[in-house]
């Protein structure tokens, strides 16, 4: 199969669209925001929305954005398409819808809302994909990029839309951007300064069909760096671990596993910056307000494309000291009768396995010891088997605190985990709480629905 990402390009960041007629799919945020940019340029656009009982009415009332707006519903006819000189996708439309491969065939354009938003804007990107920890890292570079600029938007599949910000936009304008999968087959000329991937496994393969295709379109972050653009890569993953062999850009790894000549890795507790002369100490672990490896994965990539973005160390670990986590992402909530409760309802399944099973808690909690870590795993696999309906009331004043309760207590005798539930549960945003107990050294999950909202996905 061929990726979608590598067909229908219109390469031009200086193309004049003043005249032409622009089709925005989907009406939801995305779609919302592309029409105001579209409409503050002066641009013609028509949206169409696949739901041909929307409320047109309702859908105006709440975004004014499509007064006296073409608006078509339904199905897009032949004779609509011949009128359309560009395509604007929103992240949820799959690229291969029938009606999108129409379009594609008759050589328009198709395009998402950040590529759209790039043509607009100003300023200098930091992009940052991955599967998982893309929130919390675009939140922790945002918020050192303020601390060190004066004009910074976090943008993209963190709940902004790029194009919202666009137009605001100045030469002086830092933009870090939350990039998924979704946005990423959309993009063409999309050329930010520093990327980082930050690590792949399988998601989405209901959408990008092969893993293969999966892995393309996440490294096609990179695909319009030069060689005075630095990516970030953690060399812990052996595919992102060879993809930076191939690249022309300058490249940073960062690993949780062993020192690396040049660029950031975790020595016990410790996280150092090598320049390949001297090893500079950054921060201790235990200094930071986020828990598990996992996150300082994601501290070590924030302080990589800082520092290759120009921003001096002092201001990163500034930023590093009082950063707290994103929320959902293991938030702290309370504790009571010395019970820590962490919310982390805010990740998807997969997630959930990839930061619990090979989560390195503080010294104060290892000694919960691998057996309890290898059981919450095995949990969280087990609640892809139930984690559509059903929810669990966390009761915080009766949480148990004497060591040695059996895991399995917190879950329903019915929760079970064949092989296909886990792959459905793989493919939507089912969320897992996770409880954390230190002193009592028992994790307790339990399980509810996420909506999936967000505008972009893994």
């Amino acid at each position: 199969m061929t990726c979608r990402i590598r067909t229908g390009d219109w390469k031009d960041k200086t193309m004049n669209l003043e005249g032409k007629r622009v089709l925005v799919v989907g009406s939801g945020k995305s779609g919302v925001a592309a029409a105001e940019l579209l409409r503050k340029k002066g641009i013609t656009f028509v949206l169409f929305d696949g739901n041909k009982d929307l409320d047109v009415t309702a859908l105006i009332e709440k975004n004014p954005v499509f007064a006296g707006a073409e608006i078509l519903l339904g199905e897009l006819a032949p004779e609509d398409m011949a009128r359309i000189d560009l395509v604007v996708l929103s992240p949820g439309v799959p690229t291969d819808l029938p009606m999108v491969n129409e379009l594609r065939n008759r050589q328009i354009p198709i395009w998402g809302e950040i590529e759209l938003a790039y043509h607009f804007a100003k300023g200098r990107i930091i992009a940052i994909t991955g599967t998982n920890g893309k929130t919390t890292t675009t939140s922790l570079v945002g918020e050192i990029m303020a601390n060190y600029f004066d004009d910074v938007k976090v943008v993209g599949n963190i709940g902004i839309p790029y194009t919202s910000v666009a137009a605001d936009t100045t030469e002086d304008t830092v933009t870090v951007a939350e990039i998924s999968s979704f946005q990423l087959e959309t993009t063409h000329e999309f050329a930010p300064e520093v990327t980082a991937i930050l690590n792949i496994t399988p998601d989405h393969l209901n959408r990008h069909h092969t893993m293969e295709c999966y892995i393309e379109t996440k490294e096609s972050i990179t695909k319009n760096q030069t060689a005075g653009d630095t990516c970030v890569l953690n060399y812990e993953d052996e595919v992102l671990r060879r993809f930076g062999e191939t690249l022309q850009t300058k490249v940073v790894f960062f690993s949780s596993k062993r020192r690396l000549e040049k660029g950031l890795y975790l020595d016990g507790e410790d996280i150092f910056y090598a320049d390949g002369t001297t090893d500079t100490k950054v921060i201790n672990v235990n200094e930071l307000n986020i828990l598990g490896k996992h996150n300082y994965e994601n501290v070590m990539a924030a302080v990589g494309m800082s520092v290759s973005f120009g921003v001096p160390m002092d201001k990163i670990v500034e930023v590093l000291k009082r950063f707290q986590a994103v929320e959902h992402r293991i938030e702290y909530v309370t504790e009571k009768r010395g019970v820590k409760f962490y919310n982390d309802s805010g990740i998807g399944f997969n997630s959930c396995v990839f930061a619990y099973s090979s989560s390195q808690f503080r010294p104060s909690q290892t000694e919960m010891g691998q057996t309890a870590l290898e059981s919450v795993a095995a949990h969280i696999r087990m609640a892809a088997g139930m984690a559509k309906n059903i929810a669990f009331p966390l009761d915080f004043n009766s949480a148990p605190t004497a060591a040695g309760v059996p895991l399995q207590s917190s879950l329903p005798p019915s929760m079970t985990a064949t092989r296909d539930a886990k792959e459905n549960a793989s493919s939507k945003r089912c969320s897992v709480r996770i409880i954390v107990v230190p002193s009592s050294r028992l994790i307790l999950p339990s399980v509810a629905k996420k909506s999936d909202a967000a505008i972009g996905s893994s």
